[in-house]
């Protein structure tokens, strides 16, 4: 199954996800680029075409009208529509009452009564999402032996794994490596799930250090930062997120359909 995403201009503009990201995924953005054949003199009108790419919105006029009329609201714009989408998707009632849709095709957006309140939503949700590598970590508590190495020898990850009381898997603590280990974890940091499996535990399964069976080429996160602290922090940033998307999604406006509106285009 593909992956849906909304991308917004900053991850654009940050970077270009990789082919296995766009091979697998169904990406939406707020404005894609195409590339401008060049001129001899070019155009008085072209814009952005310093890079050679002319950038363009892929939500229309057309469609900025529509959510104008729907709502009898001047003050909606094209960004404010986008993240909109984006937290009408991150809505528990929106996935359940449409879920046998949208396991066979894409979702379909529907006009709800409360446009700020989803628009609002969403843009909140983005910066975190989007942001996850510079916010604050969250305040895990880190119990560690003595730093009696360097840092990176320290803070160097083999697999990180959940703690255990009696046969009981503790979901508050993680045993990041034989050094530290973090504990005060919120279990509502769980209920964050992305593709079916937490965020904090697809943290823990990608960065580990593997073999391929195959070709025996070693993968080592380890070595992907400079920084020996990188994947603690990261692990810690991911929490915060977790938990930042949580609460922003509990409280969400209630869903509930628009009785009145425009024809979309």
């Amino acid at each position: 199954m593909k992956t849906l995403f909304l991308l917004s201009i900053q991850t654009l503009k940050a970077s270009v996800p990789d082919l296995e990201l766009i091979s697998n995924s169904q990406c939406f953005p707020l404005y894609t680029y195409e590339k401008v054949e060049a001129t001899p003199q070019g155009s008085l009108f072209e814009s952005n075409t310093s890079t050679g790419y002319r950038q363009k919105e892929n939500i229309n006029d057309a469609i900025l009208k529509v959510f104008r009329d729907t709502y009898g609201d001047t003050q909606i714009g094209k960004e404010d529509i986008f993240y909109y989408v984006y937290g009408i998707l991150h809505s528990p009632d929106y996935r359940q009452r449409y879920a046998n849709d949208l396991k066979k095709m894409l979702p379909r957006i529907p006009y709800v009564e409360d446009f700020w309140g989803f628009s609002k939503a969403g843009r909140e949700l983005a910066h975190w999402h989007l942001h996850y590598e510079t916010i604050d970590p969250y305040p895990l508590t880190e119990l560690a032996a003595p730093l009696t190495t360097d840092a990176k020898t320290f803070y160097r990850v083999e697999k990180m794994r959940f703690a255990k009381k009696g046969q009981q898997v503790d979901k508050t603590t993680i045993i990041y490596n034989r050094y530290v280990t973090l504990t005060g974890i919120p279990l509502q940091a769980y209920d964050y799930v992305v593709n079916g499996k937490p965020a904090i535990e697809w943290v823990m399964d990608h960065y580990q250090v593997t073999v391929d069976k195959d070709s025996q080429i070693r993968n080592d996160p380890n070595d992907w930062s400079a920084d020996p602290r990188y994947i603690i922090d990261l692990l810690k940033r991911v929490v915060r997120v977790s938990v930042e998307t949580v609460q922003i999604v509990q409280q969400l406006p209630k869903f509930k359909l628009l009785s009145k509106k425009a024809t979309a285009p």
